[in-house]
């Protein structure tokens, strides 16, 4: 009995010592930041064998083949025009009246971060609900003579996603070209047969980097998280919303849906065209699949100049694993660190990485009122959960929080000094940052942040102020699954 105990006792040392070898192998043979690198040494170690099955679908960066296909997609013939509005904005004026001028800086940041081109002429409209976005969307898919370009995380096969599959279907039927772009893990369920009707009539669908099966190729990380719809080159969407039942409060675990997403008309459906564009072209493998006709899909934008409403001037923005830099989050970090009155959050993951944190701070201390708004249900427990000790720490530090009751809160939005805003599919948390694809438009309009302020000020009706006393009176249990949670941000 003795030499059993024995000989159990020495196997279970022998496994716990290869575990942390394997551990330190594994973390250590991909270049990753501190943190994340930490975090995965934590888990791990921690948990045994059952730690490198949570890392087979966690933490395997993509194959470095798949970010140079991202990276080798060139700028469709805008960088020269970007290299001109770059010197333009090196020469122009210091700051007086105009808010472009204003985040000049800003603007330059984006520019030479993502070759991302200043349009000012642009119409956009904001939705904030299921009902209404849908309802502009396929009007407008409806309306479309030639083209037809859809990029999102997730499309469920539901009743919403079965309507826009139909719809589709038709106008492919019709002759017009449909190209339809999803994340194969946030459309989980969804089998490519679901688009075998939209191929037969000309279509063309396909999974992001062609990741058809997700047994094979099983990383939950590095997802295609942009939401862009592009119509006949002259109508743009993007934003929060992904296309599925629950987007419009069908589902009861989440009620109302509560988002943000922009509809415009002007020069910046060009770059959502051109994200696409090159987000396809890296996906297919085979060249005859690829767009080369670029004409059909950059047509002169019809928009009335003079019309009050149609000035808005704004940057699309994207990030991804394959960038050198985490661009929306720098952007983020810019107009954090420039604000001079409020900056106000909407977010339903709070899981800053120091830099946006240490921001976040000085300008709280410094008197900037700042406001976050996070949703006060989850639907990810160990992201929630981090979510709350993160507002728990910003509320001791001067931050007001909200915590959202209507629903669920999906918005990603910062609005700062009335001047400037930002909507788009990045969240302020690590994963979007570092992990995911990502897209945003950062507006620089007064109008326009105006409107999305007073939005932030009818949703707080509808919300709950979360004081550091309230956080203190909660129970030490939950504060202590806050505090654990909070140890996994980077990989969360």
């Amino acid at each position: 009995m003795l030499l059993t105990w024995n000989i159990i006792k020495w196997l279970l040392i022998a496994i716990i010592l290869l575990n942390e070898v394997a551990a330190i192998f594994t973390v250590f043979r991909e270049k990753r930041d501190i943190a994340a690198t930490w975090a995965w040494l934590l888990v791990l170690m921690l948990i045994p064998v059952i730690g490198f099955i949570f890392y087979a679908f966690l933490g395997r960066k993509l194959p470095q083949r798949r970010l140079e296909r991202i990276k080798s997609q060139t700028q469709l013939k805008l960088k020269k025009a970007v290299d001109r509005q770059k010197t333009q904005f090196q020469n122009m004026p210091r700051p007086k009246h105009s808010t472009v001028q204003t985040y000049r800086r800003t603007i330059m940041l984006f520019q030479s971060l993502d070759n991302a081109f200043l349009t000012r002429h642009n119409h956009v409209d904001v939705y904030t609900t299921g009902k209404e976005f849908f309802a502009h969307l396929f009007e407008d898919i409806e309306a479309a003579t030639q083209t037809i370009n859809i990029e999102f995380y997730t499309i469920y096969n539901d009743q919403i996603g079965n309507q826009l599959r139909t719809l589709l279907e038709q106008k492919a039927a019709e002759g017009v070209e449909v190209r339809v772009l999803y994340d194969s893990w946030g459309s989980m369920g969804v089998r490519k047969s679901f688009y075998d009707g939209l191929r037969k009539r000309g279509g063309y669908a396909a999974p992001f980097l062609m990741t058809h099966s997700n047994f094979i190729d099983f990383r939950l990380n590095y997802r295609d998280h942009r939401k862009i719809v592009t119509i006949d080159g002259q109508i743009g969407y993007v934003g929060g919303f992904n296309i599925g039942d629950q987007y419009l409060g069908l589902v009861k675990k989440f009620g109302p849906w509560r988002d943000t997403h922009l509809r415009i008309v002007g020069g910046g459906v060009y770059s959502l065209q051109q994200r696409f564009i090159r987000d396809w072209n890296a996906t297919m493998k085979d060249p005859a699949d690829r767009i080369s006709h670029y004409g059909i899909f950059f047509p002169e934008i019809k928009i009335d100049k003079d019309q009050p409403d149609n000035d808005t001037a704004l940057q699309i923005v994207s990030s991804g694993p394959e960038a050198p830099l985490e661009n929306i989050k720098l952007g983020y970090l810019r107009l954090i660190n420039a604000a001079t009155d409020h900056i106000w959050i909407q977010t339903p993951y709070l899981i800053p990485d120091d830099s946006v944190l240490d921001s976040l701070r000085v300008a709280a201390h410094s008197g900037i009122d700042v406001r976050i708004m996070v949703p006060c249900k989850p639907d990810h427990p160990f992201v929630y959960r981090a979510t709350q000790y993160y507002a728990r720490q910003l509320a001791n530090e001067g931050v007001t929080i909200y915590f959202y009751q209507k629903g669920f809160l999906h918005a990603k939005t910062v609005m700062v000094d009335d001047k400037m805003a930002s909507v788009g599919s990045a969240n302020v948390d690590f994963r979007s940052f570092k992990l995911n694809f990502e897209i945003n438009s950062f507006i620089y309009d007064l109008e326009m942040t105006d409107h999305l302020e007073q939005i932030f000020v009818n949703d707080i009706r509808d919300s709950r102020v979360i004081t550091p006393e309230m956080f203190a009176g909660m129970s030490r249990w939950l504060r202590f699954k806050q505090t654990f949670s909070r140890l996994f941000s980077p990989i969360l």
